[in-house]
């Protein structure tokens, strides 16, 4: 990225088309997905769900190449508080296909994994899965298995770990991102700072970036419908049900403010990926087009360093 400058450098992902799966009849077909992209005007994007997009890299290569598109980063699911060492069962359960989604991201030229922590409710049903708190002892399982990850995915891949915190997961609020980044390396782990998660789960994404501006190392941009939110909070709504309900919103009409949060970020003085990203599984196939232009353009008019290439 040494072409790119000080620039935040503004790329979609597959969930702004409502694809949370790799195979669902409900999602739009990944062909769709990859013309829509670069009509939208990005130049960039993440892979998504392994398996939604081609995982031979020679065709997945040529597929990018005829619309003008690059890959930013991978992304891959942890359970690091159920046993975080190597020798845990749990880890390498979450290695195997980590770094399935690692080799293809290096393939591409990509140059980060974005790692989401399980989440203890189910977010399709909504299910409790498991206990909402930690122990201490899973707490440090949890610190030892992302270390472990992001030393893996550096010395095999030459990739950067950029967790991902999480609606119904066990890193939710601002605590608990806090306690994360104090006991993780920051060689091996930075933030991929979702705005949207962040304000879902009572965090200031722009506090973050000024209390610990070394370990934001990638953004997700999306915003909160602040209404939605208020009903999450008093009724207690999974995060099933309150992405159902709409709890995404559309830039600029939610929370934060992303004009705030990237003038903050183009104040690190280095260049960082703004992946757009509105939860929208499931959507009508005709919705996702119309709304990923009018993103684009909303952002690039935030700050004066913000660009798509």
């Amino acid at each position: 990225m040494t072409d790119i400058e000080n620039k935040l450098i503004i790329g979609t992902a597959p969930d702004s088309w409502g694809v949370w799966f790799a195979d669902d009849p409900k999602q739009i077909p990944w062909e769709r997905f990859l013309d829509e992209v670069a009509e939208a005007g990005y130049k960039w994007i993440e892979l998504g769900p392994y398996g939604y997009l081609p995982t031979d890299p020679s065709r997945l290569a040529d597929e990018l190449k005829a619309r003008d598109l690059r890959v930013s980063a991978g992304t891959v699911f942890t359970a690091f508080h159920r046993g975080g060492r190597p020798q845990d069962a749990a880890f390498e359960e979450a290695w195997e296909p980590a770094r399935r989604v690692a080799e293809l991201t290096a393939a591409m030229g990509g140059e980060h994994i974005v790692v989401i922590p399980a989440m203890w409710r189910d977010d399709v049903t909504g299910e409790a899965v498991e206990n909402e708190v930690l122990t201490s002892e899973q707490w440090d399982s949890l610190f030892k298995g992302h270390d472990e990850l992001g030393r893996r995915l550096g010395e095999q891949f030459g990739l950067k770990q950029q967790f991902h915190s999480h609606a119904d997961s066990h890193v939710q609020g601002q605590a608990d991102i806090e306690r994360l980044l104090e006991n993780t390396d920051p060689e091996l782990l930075t933030l991929c700072l979702d705005t949207g998660h962040a304000e879902y789960g009572g965090a200031s994404s722009v506090d973050l970036i000024r209390k610990y501006p070394e370990r934001i190392g990638y953004l997700h941009l999306k915003q909160i419908d602040p209404d939605v939110l208020a009903k999450v909070r008093a009724e207690n709504l999974t995060w099933a049900a309150a992405n159902l309900a709409g709890v995404m919103a559309e830039p600029p009409s939610g929370l934060p403010d992303l004009r705030e949060v990237i003038e903050a970020v183009e104040g690190l003085g280095r260049p960082i990926f703004g992946i757009v990203e509105q939860d929208m599984y499931p959507v009508a196939f005709d919705v996702p087009l119309p709304i990923a232009k009018r993103t684009r353009s909303y952002l690039l008019s935030c700050g004066s360093r913000t660009r798509v290439s």
